[in-house]
């Protein structure tokens, strides 16, 4: 907003409207060079200007500006033994997470927020429930990756057992689920594959739960990982889905492995 009343010369906003912002967005494009995001930040902080604290409704405010252009970035991609590499630096149930980001093309929120229920062993598919753009999907499930993932849900089936037995085991479940089913959040099905190692307060019920793990903590992993072989690309867990071995499976087509 500063720097809004400072390009048109110190006039009130009161006296200007559309026209002004529109030359000074494009301003900031052409000769500030920002970010398409900087000049939206922009944009949406003068609306709430003259919206919120004005009272002035403005039409059509800001179309005819020259928008920022969206600087476009090549991926990081390792060769595969670059992820085998940065795979067997990494341990515990960060080498789990891993693999299966690798051989299911998963981004990294999709693969933490995984329910038991979510891998199929004998159909090869693992399911991604509310997925970027809030879209659900079908990926593979490669064979390779059935012995791990059978002996790492079995070492968390007991976790959850202990749970129960100690009066928890509940996990979130979305507020229309939890309200038409009571009892589904202690169900098996329904548990994290990647539960976190510790119980926590969900801050929306107040209820002692186990969540998933945690995003930071694999990115961390990841990253010790990355530096410990050396390996000077700077990989994340998302670097994943950027190999040869990754292919979308729709909905409804024939199982197969990777």
């Amino acid at each position: 907003m500063r720097r809004y009343i400072l390009f048109h010369h110190k006039r009130h906003p009161q006296e200007m409207g559309p026209a002004e912002i529109e030359a000074f967005l494009t301003y900031l494009a052409m000769a500030g060079n920002v970010a398409r995001s900087t000049q939206n930040q922009a944009f949406h902080a003068l609306l709430f200007l003259y919206r919120e604290v004005l009272g002035i409704a403005l039409e059509d405010a800001g179309i005819n500006a020259m928008r920022a252009h969206k600087k476009g970035t090549l991926p990081v991609v390792l060769t595969k033994d670059e992820v085998r590499r940065v795979i067997l630096a990494t341990t515990g149930v960060y080498q789990v997470i891993a693999k299966l980001l690798y051989g299911s093309g998963l981004r990294l929120i999709e693969g933490l927020r995984l329910r038991v229920q979510d891998l199929d062993f004998s159909l090869h598919e693992v399911s991604v429930r509310d997925g970027k753009g809030e879209k659900d999907r079908l990926t593979l499930f490669p064979e390779a990756l059935h012995t791990v993932m059978r002996d790492h849900l079995e070492q968390v089936r007991m976790l959850h057992e202990h749970d129960l037995a100690a009066g928890y085991g509940r996990v979130y479940l979305p507020y229309a689920l939890a309200r038409t089913y009571p009892n589904a959040n202690r169900k098996w099905r329904w548990q994290y594959v990647f539960p976190a190692d510790r119980l926590s307060q969900d801050p929306r019920s107040g209820a002692i739960q186990r969540h998933h793990i945690h995003e930071k903590a694999v990115q961390r992993a990841v990253h010790l990982a990355v530096r410990h072989t050396g390996i000077v690309k700077r990989a994340t867990p998302h670097t994943f889905r950027h190999n040869p071995v990754y292919r979308v499976m729709p909905r409804g087509s024939a199982k197969g492995s990777a």
